[in-house]
């Protein structure tokens, strides 16, 4: 079926990739008529991994960020420090900082921001399993790798407020993130600069 003198599956394309982030109606638009373009066999790639993103990728028990196999990859590998753990809010953040290959420990994945705006305080985090896991491993260092905005602030605040009195040392990703920004747009020089200049919090 046609609409408005565009075929009925483009249309559909069209409006399935403007709900995505950052995407809109015309890049929608442009994404659509280059698979038009292409061998029907990229777009059959392109549909296969969409549905193994869906069917096969899941949280690890552990740190809670996405894999294939649990516990993931980086919670199994002996090389890693078990003495650091890096908190971020969401698994996006562990892949921009893998990128750097300038940490060599352990993550956990809160699972969002405290903002009380959105009705996101410490409860609707994973906050209580960090607790649990920096009793289980003995982590002397957390590295709190939020976004440097109110929300990330707010979030370092409070996990400092509440882990340093374990005697843990709570650390924060030094300032060479643009204020107001997002890890996962910044550059591995800067990514690697912010983790190397981080910062104890208090």
């Amino acid at each position: 079926m046609t609409t408005n003198g565009i075929a009925g599956p483009v249309a559909s394309l069209i409006n399935e990739f403007s709900k995505l982030p950052t995407i809109g109606p015309k890049t929608a638009a442009r994404l659509v008529f280059h698979l038009l373009n292409r061998p029907r066999g990229d777009a059959e790639s392109l549909a296969d991994a969409i549905i193994a993103l869906k069917d096969r990728v899941q949280l690890c028990s552990w740190c809670f960020s996405i894999t294939e196999e649990d516990p993931c990859a980086i919670c199994n590998d002996p090389r890693r420090n078990g003495n650091l753990l890096c908190v971020v809010a969401e698994a996006k953040d562990i892949y921009a900082l893998e990128r750097t290959s300038a940490y060599n420990g352990r993550y956990h994945v809160l699972g969002g921001l405290i903002s009380p705006m959105d009705g996101i305080g410490p409860a609707q985090l994973r906050i209580k399993e960090l607790i649990e896991r920096i009793g289980a491993t003995g982590a002397s260092e957390l590295i709190v790798a939020t976004n440097p905005n109110a929300e990330g602030e707010a979030t370092a605040l409070y996990l400092s407020r509440l882990i340093a009195p374990l005697g843990v040392l709570v650390t924060r990703l030094a300032y060479g993130l643009p204020i107001g920004g997002d890890l996962d747009y910044a550059d591995e020089v800067t990514l690697a600069k912010a983790i190397e200049g981080r910062r104890t919090l208090g």
